[in-house]
Parts: C-alpha cells; sequence; structure tokens
C-alpha cells in the first residue's frame, strides 16, 4: 500500500475523529471524570478542520509548485502544526478519565458511547500517530 493512499485514510479517519469528539463533548455532562473546558474543545475543532483541510489540498496538489497561489511546502508545514496542535488538545481532552481522588471528589459519569475510555484513547492515540506519519512522510518527501 502507497504511503499516499494511507494518507487519504488517515486524513479521512481524522475527520472522523475531529466530528466525533465534538458531537461527544458538545453537552456539559460528557462522558469522564473531569468536565473539558470548552475552549480545549473548540481549540480541536478549530485545529482540526484547519489541519486536515489544508494538509488534503497539500495531499492533491502532488507534483505542483503551489496550493492555490501559496508556496505547496508552506501549505504542508501549516497543515501539519495544526495537527499537532489537534493531537496534543485530543490527548489533553482524554484527561478527563484519570481518577479524581480526594475527599470531594466525584465519579466519572458514563454514556452510550462505550463503557469507558476505550474509544476516545483509540481516536486519539490513533490521530497521534497519524500525524507522526503525516510528519515523517513529509520530512522524507514520500507524499
Amino acid at each position: 500500500m502507497s504511503p499516499r493512499l494511507i494518507a487519504y485514510v488517515l486524513v479521512a479517519l481524522g475527520a472522523l475523529v475531529v466530528v466525533l469528539t465534538r458531537i461527544r463533548m458538545r453537552r456539559e455532562g460528557a462522558a469522564g471524570a473531569h468536565q473539558v473546558p470548552r475552549g480545549v474543545v473548540l481549540g480541536h475543532t478549530v485545529f482540526g478542520v484547519l489541519g486536515l483541510v489544508s494538509w488534503l489540498a497539500y495531499l492533491l496538489t502532488h507534483g505542483q509548485d503551489t496550493t492555490l497561489g501559496v508556496d505547496r511546502e508552506l501549505v504542508g508545514i501549516v497543515a501539519l502544526a495544526c495537527l499537532w496542535i489537534l493531537s496534543v488538545l485530543g490527548l489533553m481532552i482524554l484527561l478527563r478519565w484519570l481518577p479524581s481522588r480526594g475527599r470531594h471528589a466525584s465519579a466519572a459519569t458514563e454514556d452510550n458511547w462505550s463503557d469507558g475510555p476505550g474509544l476516545s484513547v483509540l481516536a486519539h492515540v490513533g490521530m497521534f500517530l497519524a500525524v507522526a506519519f503525516f510528519t515523517v512522510s513529509y520530512m522524507l518527501n514520500t507524499l
């Protein structure tokens, strides 16, 4: 399987992670032991959309010098920066599953998505690995 095909599949899966995280975190009582600030979720969505759209533009303009009149390499660097921010924010969202300790600690809340953090861990660790793949592929010029 070619790295370009893998990159397209990972972009589609990344879009799914961004959308499903936004849907899952849209209400106040999202699952987990801690509440995630709205700014983190908004940043996750904004950087996810910007990063994935610009990375897709970078992939689609293979063999060209520019992407919509902008240097293609600059688009790739900006896309990777946005995707790394997305990945860090996604890992921060995972922190909501850390157990609370102390006298006033509250129990973790559940939702109907899954029994615990499994889906979130799969999605956000997978996104971290996908961004690492994008970065290595960019640096090796295989896309």
